[in-house]
């Protein structure tokens, strides 16, 4: 086994609730390939709060095997994987504060990550949930049974034992392609931010009216109204 492949899922019933967090990781270990998957409880927590824990635990339980280089991680969350490869460098470098000036959201996790991610050589990768991908299906169930106070049991053994297909196929990232075909799609909204202040827009040329020559300006398109609510979400967290 090259590569330590890693799947990682979080669910909360409501938003604070009781959560749940799953994670898989398979790895080399000596002569062995070994899956060992991971899980933990929060009673009272948010479905955000759960994804970054699950990320935390499987990147640090790899880092304790001595596995730090070559590390994939698949995960359903944008917030997660933007908030780890891109937002996190900002929110450092403005001791903790967003854009907007505001205190960062789950800070105390994200310290967390941050003191983890130089210790491993690790690769974000985002996949769509509930899309059939074997793992992260495995991870929902973990996270979910946790949630409900009613943990499954966890498999910790030489890969061959394990009946869960790790395969991800095309399932993972946002090919070009799609990048594309989605930018000539039929806009629900633009969402735009300046100063920490977010509005929406039924067409470009109201929004291309607020953020033209504005250089703190951010705007995107957005194509349904769950589209909107996750920008929205992730524009006031940058």
């Amino acid at each position: 086994m090259s590569k330590t492949i890693i799947f990682t899922d979080g669910s909360s019933r409501g938003n604070p609730g009781p959560g749940g967090w799953g994670a898989i990781v398979s790895y080399a270990e000596g002569s062995e390939d070994r899956v060992r998957e991971l899980g933990g409880r929060d009673t009272n927590t948010t479905n955000n709060r759960m994804e970054l824990t699950a990320v935390i635990e499987a990147i640090d339980f790899a880092a304790s095997k001595g596995l730090v280089k070559d590390v994939v991680l698949y995960t359903d969350s944008e917030y997660v994987k933007k908030g780890a490869t891109e937002w996190i460098h900002g929110w450092k470098r403005n001791d903790w504060k967003t854009s907007a000036k505001g205190e960062v959201l789950n800070r105390d996790l994200w310290e967390r990550l941050s003191e983890l991610l130089p210790k491993v050589s690790i690769e974000f990768k985002v996949i769509k949930g509930h899309s059939g991908v074997s793992g992260n299906e495995r991870c929902d169930v973990i996270a979910t049974t946790f949630a409900d106070g009613a943990p499954d049991v966890l498999f910790d053994n030489v890969v061959e034992k394990y009946k869960i297909n790790l395969d991800v196929g095309n399932h993972a990232s946002v090919s070009k392609d799609t990048k594309s075909k989605s930018s000539s799609k039929k806009a629900y909204s633009y969402v735009s931010m300046i100063d920490g202040v977010v509005k929406t827009h039924k067409t470009w040329a109201e929004c291309e009216a607020r953020v033209r020559g504005k250089s703190n300006a951010r705007y995107k398109k957005s194509f349904s109204k769950e589209n909107e609510d996750e920008i929205i979400k992730n524009l006031a967290q940058r």
